[in-house]
């Protein structure tokens, strides 16, 4: 059983350095605790997942070119999520229409990294 994400959530990427934030745009209606709900349509890069300081992957066009400047030497680059496909999340509970984004959803990065919520925001409204 996930808690319900919200507004001001953390997540982190397996690739980062820090904790990003979550920013759910899709749905302006529903509130927990006063702050918008999230769904798993709240994936889009910087508008929805912010970036998780710097990344490691050399999936990442850019770690691979600087690594590649640095003489094979890890140069990590900022983060600017790449998420294939949307979050995925096992609970049913629907807000605007589509399943809601919980504690447990996992978001795919395209350069390698797998992206979970560390903090959902609120720990009041927990989903089945």
């Amino acid at each position: 059983m996930g808690i319900a994400v919200v507004s001001g959530a953390s997540c982190v990427c397996t690739m980062g350095t820090a904790p990003g934030q979550i920013t759910p745009t899709n749905q302006p209606t529903v509130r927990i605790g006063g702050k918008p709900a999230a769904s798993i349509a709240d994936a889009a890069p910087m508008s929805n997942v912010g970036s998780c300081g710097m990344c490691n992957s050399l999936g990442n066009p850019a770690v691979a070119a600087a690594t590649a400047a640095a003489m094979g030497v890890l140069t990590p680059q900022p983060c600017v999520p790449a998420p294939a496909g949307g979050w995925i999340c096992p609970g049913k509970v629907r807000v605007g229409g589509k399943p809601i984004l919980t504690s447990d959803g996992k978001l795919t990065c395209s350069y390698g990294g797998s992206i979970s919520i560390t903090n959902p925001g609120q720990v009041a409204v927990k989903t089945q």
